[in-house]
């Protein structure tokens, strides 16, 4: 369906990129895992989330 809408040369295009965007999409939500809290957000990881526990 898709390939009706775009074209078969768009569509190779696409099929070359999808390793590129994928990669690039891992690296940026490493990155704003890096850069935001890395705690809050690993607290919903099962195994790790036992070792951030506060003694409050």
């Amino acid at each position: 369906m898709i390939g009706k809408l775009i074209g078969p040369k768009n569509m190779a295009i696409a099929k070359t990129w999808v390793p590129t965007m994928a990669t690039w999409g891992a690296a940026g939500t490493v990155a704003l895992v890096y850069f935001t809290d890395w705690k809050m957000v690993l607290r919903f990881v099962p195994y790790i989330n036992g070792k951030f526990k506060n003694d409050e």
